[in-house]
């Protein structure tokens, strides 16, 4: 890869689906509000929101992401798509890739989680010149792998248009190879 990024590559895209898998909060909705004035892609999502009710958002959030039973069917960590189990080998590697690149892990977050991988990507993106080396690392041997087959989850799991359109917006930056 040369020093330049692929055409649908945006940071401030990347960092925007980091913050969408974040746990929403009080604040939650009127951030989504926002954002759906600049992101066609999430004008819906905001009526939806109000009808469900932040407890019941939060709810979803949970089922999806962290806890849902009688699986959780989106975990957003990199070792369960890759290794089957959370904190696999690829909390480990990356956890290296961080060091390497000048980066210190979140603490309290696994490091291959998703919003922390997109949140390096957006990151790398922004650099100039950009490091091809670290971005195809990042890309190619950690996102690439893994990502397209969460985002096909996320669409086919979820029950709220929020995580739906996520899922499709991930599928389109990460397309099935």
């Amino acid at each position: 890869m040369n020093s330049m990024l692929p055409d649908n590559i945006i940071p401030q895209q990347l960092s925007l689906f980091a913050g969408l898998l974040a746990a929403p909060g009080l604040d939650s909705l009127a951030i989504i509000e926002e954002l759906a004035q600049t992101n066609p892609w999430l004008q819906d999502v905001p009526e939806e929101l109000v009808q469900w009710g932040l407890p019941r958002w939060q709810g979803e959030h949970t089922r999806l992401f962290i806890n849902g039973h009688p699986k959780t069917v989106c975990p957003p960590f990199e070792s369960s798509y890759i290794h089957g189990q959370q904190n696999g080998k690829a909390c480990s590697d990356i956890l290296a890739f961080y060091y390497q690149i000048g980066l210190q892990p979140v603490e309290g977050v696994f490091p291959d989680y998703l919003g922390t991988l997109l949140e390096c990507a957006a990151y790398l993106a922004q650099q100039q010149p950009v490091d091809s080396a670290s971005w195809e690392i990042l890309w190619q041997q950690h996102l690439v792998r893994w990502v397209p087959r969460f985002a096909r989850d996320l669409e086919t799991h979820s029950r709220l248009r929020l995580y739906q359109q996520l899922g499709k917006q991930l599928q389109e930056l990460f397309p099935s190879v």
